[in-house]
């Protein structure tokens, strides 16, 4: 979402707030009454106000006087607002500086972000760095290809990076970037908004990870994927040694599906890790746009790779088919905490 930066305009439109006019506004998410965490996100499309087009949108919250709007007819971006109930106030003007408004209610949550202690280390906007890699990740069958760009549309902050992509016999293209050389943190919180453009058709997994070379040498990996083939949260193990690695998933019991994700919105998938000093990792719990999935599986996921100090993020996306495939995802608001 882009906010508007004219003024004048928004004190004129002030004055119009008071007076509401027949709503024809549309909210997606959050349904009244729903219990969402924060931030959550806000979908809505407005295409009249009381029988006219709809040239600006926006929202405040209870009884703010202060009001976020947007050129266009649309808004779907996240919000955030303390734990308790809340009543968005939803409005669209029209080309006659008419305004509609459309109010839902939520009760907001403590959310995932409550697991972070205030004195973690946060490296945001991770997605706009620009020592970004990509490559055909061996591990899978086929061949694949992949481009990166930054784009301020669709985007949440204005420079989401999108991940175009092409696919043969099931391959997968793999995205990296370094973000850190901590080797001493053991408590990870990985938190991203995606983007998945006109279909999920061509797409089997959607993979995130976080790898961190450790005081001893070795390099952890904490694997993570939504699995489409079995409709469920993969996490990495090394079944093996540091030296005779033997790298494999598991399935987990909670459910995903990116066939299920909704296309052309965003969603906000949220991941906590922990390792200790010897490899062994623990996936706590993974967020999909708010809603909570306990993991608490503990394996052992350390590698000798001869790396330096360094602290990875990977974005891998699969295809899903033995033809050709194609499938562009956009990455924004990457963010990685660590403690």
């Amino acid at each position: 979402m882009k906010f508007v930066q004219n003024l004048t305009f928004v004190s004129m439109l002030a004055v119009f707030a008071a007076v509401p006019s027949l709503a024809q506004t549309v909210v997606t998410r959050p349904s009244n009454g729903e219990q969402v965490a924060s931030p959550f996100n806000l979908t809505t499309d407005s295409g009249t106000c009381s029988a006219r087009p709809v040239t600006y949108v926006g929202f405040s919250l209870d009884n703010s006087t202060y009001t976020a709007i947007f050129a266009g007819q649309t808004m779907d971006g996240p919000v955030s607002a303390p734990s308790g109930w809340h009543t968005v106030h939803v409005k669209a003007w029209n080309n006659a500086r008419g305004v509609c408004v459309t109010d839902v209610s939520v009760e907001v949550t403590a959310g995932a972000t409550s697991v972070i202690p205030p004195d973690a280390v946060k490296v945001s906007s991770i997605q706009t760095l620009d020592n970004w890699i990509a490559a055909h990740d061996g591990g899978t069958a086929g061949w694949s290809s992949g481009t990166m760009s930054l784009t301020g549309n669709p985007s949440l902050t204005g420079a989401a990076r999108l991940f175009a992509n092409e696919f043969r016999d099931f391959g997968g293209e793999r995205y990296s970037v370094q973000f850190g050389d901590d080797t001493t943190s053991q408590n990870f919180f990985y938190d991203a908004w995606v983007y998945i453009a006109g279909s999920a058709a061509g797409i089997s997994n959607l993979e995130f990870d976080l790898n961190q070379t450790i005081s001893n040498g070795e390099t952890v990996i904490m694997g993570f994927q939504c699995d489409s083939w079995v409709d469920r949260w993969d996490y990495s193990v090394n079944g093996g040694s540091p030296t005779k690695s033997w790298d494999t998933w598991l399935h987990s019991y909670a459910p995903c599906n990116v066939h299920t994700w909704g296309a052309d919105q965003w969603h906000h998938v949220q991941i906590r890790f922990s390792r200790n000093d010897s490899g062994w990792v623990t996936y706590h719990s993974v967020w999909l746009d708010g809603a909570e999935q306990g993991l608490n599986f503990t394996v052992f996921s350390g590698y000798e790779l001869g790396w330096g100090p360094s602290d990875i993020t990977n974005f891998q996306i699969d295809g899903d088919s033995g033809g050709k495939t194609w499938g562009n995802v956009y990455l924004d608001e990457l963010t990685v905490y660590r403690w």
